[in-house]
C-alpha cells in the first residue's frame, strides 16, 4: 500500500468506474423494494456550495446505505431552469455584446439561452460528481424537457379546466429593473434608515387629519383615510371626506381595524394598488384602486384622471425623484407637519437588488387554497412526516393561511403560459396551438400569452414528472410515491407544499412519506455565511485540499437534528486525520499479513479479544443502522467514528500487536480482516472513496464492489459476554492509569507500578494475562495486588471491585501538582461563573444572536467539564 492516502490520484478515477458500471443505476423490472430520493434540482446556472455540499450528501448516505440493503435505489437527478436566473446570466453575456434580448427578439434570444445552456448549464452536475454524488446521472432531467413541458401543459390546462388557474387583478412583489412579478422568496427584507413623514390632510368642514407615512409618492393614488372604529380621537370624522392634498381629490375617512390608535398618528393612508394590506382594506371597503407608477417604477397619471400642474409634472419621473418633489411641495404649502428618522425593512429582489414595489396587474393565478386542503391533511394524518417534526407547525402556519398563486412572470425564458386571445381578448387555454385554434374557430387570429409561469410550478411536478407523468410509465408505477425527501427549512413553503399539493392533485397520494428538514451550514463561530463577512467557504477548494471524504464526513458528524452546521477549514483539515487514521490502520495490518479468508466463520472464535471485537462491530452496526433509518446522520457518524479510531485502532490493533507472532496470529489475522470488511462497509456511504479503494486493495470483491456490496449484518459470536467483560476490563484499567498519569503530569518515559487493592483473584489473574498490553499501553512496570498499607503519595481510581493505585513518589513533585492544580482549577471555575453570569443575564439573552450565545453555551459546558476534572485530579492526591 501507498504510504499515504492521496484523495486526488483516486476519487476520478473510482467515480468514473462506478458510473460505468452501472452502480448508480435504478432497474424498474427489478423485484426489489424500491427507495427512491428526488434531488432537490439545483438551479442550471448554479456552481456548487457549502449549502449543495450538506444535502447532497445526506442524500448520497441515504442511498449509498439503501443500496447496499437490497434496495432497488431510485436517486433522480436533475437541473431547475431558473427562470429569472438564467435570463439574467444570458442578458449580462448580451450586454457584453452590446445588444440586449429585445433587439435580438424572443425567438432569437431563447435560442442563445438553450446555447448557453448546452455549452454551461452542466457545471453544477461535474461539481457533484466531485463529492461523490452517486444519482442515476442516466435519468437526468430538466425541468423544460420536452416531457416534463408536457407534464406542466396537461396540469395548467387541467386546473383551468378545473376553475382552479384564473386570471384576477391583484397585487404582486414587481421588480421594477427585471420588470416582472417575483415571488416572496425572491424578496429579500433589509432593514434601511428611513424617515416617516407626517402629512396634514384637510378634513372638508375645516377640521384637518395628520397620517404617516414612509412612501409619501404613493399620496397621488390615495383612495380613503382609515382610523380605527373605536378610536375616540377620530370617531366624529368617520364618514366624511378629506380633500387629498397636491391632487384636490376628495376621498373618504372609513372606519378599519387596521388603524392601530398606538401607532404613527392612529390615521393611516389607504393606497389600494400600492401596499398589500392596504389592498385588503380597498376590498373590504369597495374603494377604488388606481395604480400611480408604472412597471419602471415611474410616475403615471393614467388612472388619476385630471391633475392640477405640479401632479402633471411629475408624469415619467423616477419614484425616487418624484418623492423628493412631493416631499418639498408638501412642505411649501405648509402640509408637512414633521419628519422623523424611521429605520424600516424595505422589500429588494434578490438578484435586482431594486426596490421592490406592490403593483395591480393582471396576472394567472392557482386557487392554492383548495389545492392546500388535501396537503393539509396528508401531514395531520401522517401519511407524510417531518422530520424533526417541529416542521410541522411551519408547514401549518403557511398552508392554512395560504393565498392566492400568483404563477406568470414577464420573462422570456420559462414555460410560456399555454393560453391564446383572439383580437377581441378572449381567452382560449389549450394543450397546444392547434387545439386553442379548434376552440376559437378558423379564421380566428390568436396571439399566444407573452407570460411565463413561476419556476415553482414546475419544480412542483418534479416528483411524477421526472418519472414520465402524464404517461403512465413503469417507473411512474414503481418509484411514485418517493420515500424521503432532503432539503432545507427555507423551501418549506415555496418547493415543498406546493409538491405536496399537486402530488395530492394529479397522482392521489402523497409525492414523499418522509421531509428531512436539515439546518444551514454557518461557520465554525456559527455565524450565517455571506460576502461581506468574507466567511463563505468554497466546497471544491476543501475538496481540493482534503479530499471529498474528509468534507462528507465534516458536514455530517454535525448534522444533528434541528441544529445548523458548523463548518470551517479548520474541522475539515482536523477530520481528514479520520481518513488517515483507517488508512494507516489498514496498511498496518496489510503488513501483517491481513488478508480476507472466505473461508473464516466468526462464529468459531476463540480469542477473547477476537470474540470482543466482533461484538463490538456488531453494536456499531445496530447502532449505525438504528441511526441511519432515523435519520440521524450525526449519530451514524458518531458510531463509525467510535468503532473505526475507538474499538479497532485505538483497543483491537493494539492489542493485537504481538499476537501477529504469536501461535494466535492465524485467528487473529482471519478476524481482523472480517473486521475490516465490516468497516469499509459500514462507513461507505460516509467516505465512499477512501473506502472503496481499500475494499479494491484488500481483494474483497471486484474491483469497484464495495458500492454494491451488502451492508454489514450482526455475526454469532460464541461467550461475548465474558469476553466483553474481560476486554472492557483491561480498557478500563489502561484508560484509567492513562488519565491519572496525563492529570499528574507524569512523563511517558518514565514507567510506574500499578497496584490493585481488594481486587477479587480472577482481577488478579485477569491482570497478569495481560500484562504485556498493560505495560505497554499504560506505561506499568508491573501490576499486582497491594500489600500493606496504601503508599503516601499515590492517586488513586475506582475499577470494579478494586481500587487502582499508583505511586506516584519520586515521579513528580506533589506539591508543585496539587498547586499547579489548584490554580487551573480557580482559573476554570472563574471563568465557568463568568460565562454562567453572562447566560444569567436576561437582558443579555434577549439581545444576544443566536450564533453567540450557542458559543456561550458552548463554553459553559467546556468550562464546567474542566471544573469536574480537575476537581477529581485533586480529589486523587489531596
Amino acid at each position: 500500500m501507498e504510504k499515504t492516502f492521496e484523495p486526488a490520484s483516486v476519487e476520478a478515477r473510482l467515480y468514473r468506474s462506478w458510473e460505468d458500471s452501472g452502480a448508480f443505476a435504478a432497474n424498474p423490472e427489478s423485484a426489489a423494494k424500491p427507495y427512491t430520493i428526488m434531488i432537490p434540482p439545483p438551479n442550471v446556472t448554479g456552481s456548487l456550495h457549502v449549502g449543495h455540499a450538506l444535502t447532497m450528501t445526506l442524500q448520497d448516505i441515504f442511498v449509498r446505505f439503501r443500496r447496499m440493503q437490497r434496495r432497488d435505489v431510485l436517486w433522480q437527478p436533475g437541473t431547475d431552469h431558473a427562470g429569472i436566473a438564467t435570463q439574467m446570466v444570458v442578458e449580462r453575456l448580451l450586454d457584453k455584446e452590446g445588444v440586449s434580448r429585445k433587439q435580438l427578439g424572443r425567438e432569437t434570444f431563447l435560442s442563445r439561452v438553450w446555447q448557453w445552456k448546452a455549452e454551461s448549464g452542466g457545471t453544477i452536475t461535474s461539481q457533484l460528481r466531485r463529492l461523490g454524488a452517486s444519482p442515476d446521472w442516466a435519468r437526468e432531467r430538466f425541468t423544460m424537457d420536452d416531457g416534463l413541458s408536457d407534464a406542466v401543459r396537461e396540469v395548467f390546462c387541467t386546473l383551468f379546466e378545473q376553475g382552479l388557474i384564473y386570471q384576477d387583478k391583484r397585487l404582486v412583489n414587481w421588480d421594477t429593473v427585471l420588470g416582472t412579478a417575483i415571488s416572496d422568496l425572491e424578496v429579500e427584507a433589509r432593514e434601511t434608515k428611513g424617515n416617516m413623514w407626517h402629512i396634514r390632510y384637510p378634513v372638508e368642514g375645516g377640521e384637518q387629519i395628520v397620517v404617516a407615512t414612509t412612501r409619501p409618492e404613493t399620496m397621488l393614488a390615495d383612495t380613503a383615510v382609515a382610523v380605527h372604529p373605536e378610536n375616540e380621537k377620530f370617531k366624529h370624522l368617520i364618514g366624511l371626506h378629506v380633500v387629498l392634498p397636491l391632487t384636490g381629490r376628495r376621498i373618504p375617512i372609513i372606519a378599519d381595524t387596521y388603524a392601530d390608535p398606538e401607532k404613527g398618528t392612529g390615521a393611516v393612508k389607504i393606497t389600494p394598488a400600492h401596499d398589500f394590506n392596504d389592498f385588503e382594506v380597498g376590498k373590504r371597503h369597495g374603494l377604488p384602486m388606481p395604480s400611480m407608477l408604472d412597471k419602471q417604477g415611474k410616475i403615471t397619471l393614467a388612472e388619476l384622471g385630471e391633475m392640477p400642474e405640479f401632479v402633471r409634472g411629475l408624469e415619467g419621473k423616477d419614484r425616487f425623484v418624484a418623492r423628493k418633489e412631493i416631499v418639498a411641495e408638501l412642505e411649501a404649502l405648509e402640509l408637512l407637519v414633521e419628519v422623523k428618522p424611521h429605520p424600516h425593512t424595505v422589500p429588494h429582489g434578490d438578484r435586482s437588488g431594486s426596490v421592490i414595489e406592490p403593483l395591480l396587474t393582471t396576472q394567472w393565478y392557482c386557487n392554492a387554497h383548495v389545492l392546500a386542503q388535501p396537503a393539509i391533511k396528508a401531514v395531520e394524518n401522517g401519511d407524510i412526516k417531518f422530520v424533526p417534526q417541529q416542521w410541522e407547525n411551519t408547514f401549518f402556519a403557511w398552508m392554512r393561511d395560504i393565498q392566492p398563486w400568483c404563477i406568470s412572470r414577464q420573462l422570456w425564458w420559462g414555460h410560456r403560459i399555454p393560453a391564446w386571445y383572439a383580437p377581441d381578448g378572449k381567452v382560449f387555454v389549450a394543450r397546444s396551438q392547434e387545439e386553442a385554434q379548434a376552440q376559437a374557430g378558423e379564421g380566428v387570429a390568436l396571439t399566444q400569452d407573452e407570460d411565463v409561469l413561476d419556476t415553482w410550478f414546475s419544480s412542483a411536478l418534479w416528483p411524477f414528472s421526472t418519472l414520465g407523468w402524464p404517461q403512465q410509465t413503469p417507473e411512474l408505477a414503481k418509484y411514485y410515491p418517493t420515500d424521503v425527501l432532503v432539503t432545507g427549512f427555507d423551501i418549506i413553503f415555496f418547493w415543498v407544499a406546493r409538491m405536496i399539493m399537486m402530488g395530492m392533485h394529479f397522482m392521489g397520494d402523497v409525492p414523499f412519506r418522509t421531509v428531512y428538514i436539515h439546518g444551514l451550514v454557518r461557520d465554525e463561530k456559527g455565524q450565517k455565511m455571506s460576502k461581506s463577512k468574507g466567511n463563505v467557504l468554497d466546497p471544491l477548494t476543501l475538496i481540493d485540499a482534503y479530499g471529498a471524504d474528509a468534507l462528507r464526513y465534516s458536514v455530517a458528524a454535525a448534522a444533528g437534528q434541528g441544529r445548523d452546521v458548523k463548518l470551517g477549514q479548520k474541522i475539515v483539515e482536523t477530520n481528514r486525520a479520520f481518513i488517515t487514521k483507517i488508512w494507516n490502520a489498514a496498511r498496518f495490518l496489510e503488513m501483517n499479513g491481513v488478508k480476507p479468508n472466505p473461508d473464516f466463520k466468526p462464529e468459531s472464535a476463540k480469542l477473547p479479544l477476537c470474540r470482543w471485537i466482533l461484538g463490538a462491530a456488531n453494536e456499531a452496526i445496530a447502532t449505525a443502522t438504528t441511526a441511519l433509518d432515523a435519520f440521524r446522520p450525526n449519530d451514524y457518524a458518531a458510531a463509525c467514528y467510535r468503532f473505526a479510531w475507538g474499538d479497532v485502532c485505538d483497543w483491537f490493533i493494539e492489542f493485537a500487536k504481538p499476537g501477529f507472532a504469536s501461535d494466535d496470529a492465524a485467528e487473529i489475522r482471519d478476524t481482523a480482516a472480517h473486521v475490516l470488511g465490516i468497516l469499509l462497509r459500514l462507513m461507505h456511504p460516509l467516505i465512499p472513496f477512501v473506502t472503496e479503494e481499500l475494499w479494491d486493495y484488500f481483494g474483497y470483491g471486484v474491483e469497484c464492489s464495495l458500492i454494491t456490496a451488502s451492508w454489514p449484518e450482526p455475526v454469532a459470536v460464541s461467550n461475548l459476554e465474558d469476553a466483553a467483560a474481560e476486554v472492557d476490563w483491561v480498557i478500563g484499567l489502561i484508560s484509567e492509569v492513562r488519565t491519572v498519569r496525563s492529570e499528574m503530569n507524569v512523563p511517558p518515559s518514565q514507567k510506574s507500578p500499578v497496584l490493585l487493592q481488594d481486587a477479587a483473584p480472577a482481577t488478579l489473574a485477569r491482570a497478569q494475562a495481560w500484562f504485556e498490553a498493560i505495560s505497554r499501553m499504560a506505561r506499568a512496570s508491573e501490576i499486582g495486588p497491594l500489600t500493606g498499607p496504601a503508599p503516601k503519595n499515590a492517586a488513586q481510581a475506582v475499577l470494579g471491585e478494586a481500587t487502582i493505585i499508583l505511586p506516584l513518589e519520586g515521579l513528580i513533585d506533589l506539591d508543585a501538582e496539587r498547586k499547579r492544580l489548584a490554580a487551573a482549577l480557580a482559573k476554570a471555575q472563574a471563568e465557568l461563573a463568568k460565562v454562567e453570569a453572562k447566560l444569567g443575564n436576561a437582558d443579555f439573552v434577549s439581545r444576544a444572536p443566536e450564533a453567540v450565545l450557542e458559543e456561550h453555551r458552548e463554553r459553559q459546558e467546556s468550562f464546567a467539564s474542566e471544573v469536574k476534572r480537575l476537581d477529581t485530579a485533586l480529589a486523587r492526591i489531596s
